[in-house]
């Protein structure tokens, strides 16, 4: 209802929005008009009609044949366009079946898979070349020239073997010591042959009859003073002496070794037996030798010796 027809025709003619669709030189407020013709599908035309400059014509307007919109027509209806698909058959359950992307996919992987396996090979196959080049280089490859490390590993001196320390502590202490650890004269020799032996090993000092041959001892004592000068000998069923000399001095009387073990001439005695005499040191270091000289009976065999204080 408006103003203008006070409430005139029926309450589907009463548009206020009338004046926007209504055809030129309508009114579409006027009932006597009538409300234009509408068609589904069809929009109604606009008042406001577009058009360029000029070319409105004013005065009665010859009717103007209504044809759809191609604006809403479909694509298979206008001249030249696409044939309409059909539509794929329902898949049971009503359902429309769709196209499988399953292939595609397959497909797809079994292409990056191709790719990969070629990447690895080439990889592998640089890989070893590589290798291959570098140990022909390692192993001369042509070249003949020693390399320096190996000059380096010939010419290296090798080291000097370590003596190691007799494990028998009379053969390490400085008051008791193995005959065949000390520094042997004059052609004696150590031997092993003659059981018995106190000593590390079972060796003894031979050899002694030859005039200068014998052992030199050197010791450490903490006092000047008379010590007494023990050894363990052996001797072939007869007795023996040795001369004694304490830094270059040479005692009076010689250490006598008598035949105490009862054996027969020529036979050595597996009872090795001790002998001792007076020695005069003094504090700190001395030099002490036992050797054969012109006059003695030095057919003997020497085990150990060794320091104690006080004299006779």
């Amino acid at each position: 209802m408006t103003a203008g027809n006070n409430g005139a025709g029926t309450p589907e003619n009463d548009d206020p929005f009338a004046h926007l669709y209504r055809s030129e030189g309508g009114d579409g407020n006027n009932a006597d008009s009538g409300p234009e013709e509408r068609r589904p599908g069809v929009p109604r035309t606009s008042y406001h009609q577009v058009r360029p400059v000029g070319s409105r014509q004013y005065g009665p307007q010859p009717p103007r044949q209504q044809s759809p919109s191609p604006h809403y027509a479909a694509p298979e209806t206008l001249p030249g366009g696409a044939p309409r698909q059909p539509m794929p058959p329902a898949a049971p359950g009503g359902h429309v079946a769709r196209p499988k992307r399953r292939g595609l996919l397959i497909a797809a992987i079994a292409v990056v898979a191709v790719v990969a396996g070629g990447i690895g090979v080439a990889m592998m196959t640089n890989g070893n070349g590589d290798k291959g080049s570098t140990q022909a280089g390692a192993t001369g490859g042509g070249d003949d020239k020693p390399s320096e490390d190996d000059g380096k590993k010939k010419d290296k001196p090798k080291e000097p073997e370590k003596k190691q320390t007799p494990s028998n502590p009379s053969a390490a202490g400085l008051q008791k010591r193995d005959a065949a650890s000390l520094r042997l004269l004059g052609g004696a020799t150590t031997a092993t042959e003659v059981a018995g032996a106190k000593s590390e090993g079972g060796a003894y000092i031979k050899g002694l009859e030859a005039s200068g041959a014998g052992v030199e001892w050197e010791v450490a004592v903490k006092s000047t003073g008379a010590y007494r000068l023990n050894v363990t000998y052996g001797v072939p069923g007869k007795d023996g002496e040795l001369s004694v000399a304490v830094n270059g001095e040479t005692n009076k009387l010689p250490i006598r070794l008598g035949n105490h073990g009862g054996s027969k001439p020529g036979e050595w005695s597996t009872n090795w037996m001790g002998s001792w005499t007076q020695v005069d040191l003094k504090e700190g270091k001395n030099t002490i030798k036992v050797f054969c000289q012109t006059g003695n009976k030095c057919e003997v065999h020497l085990d150990q010796v060794s320091l104690t204080p006080g004299g006779a």
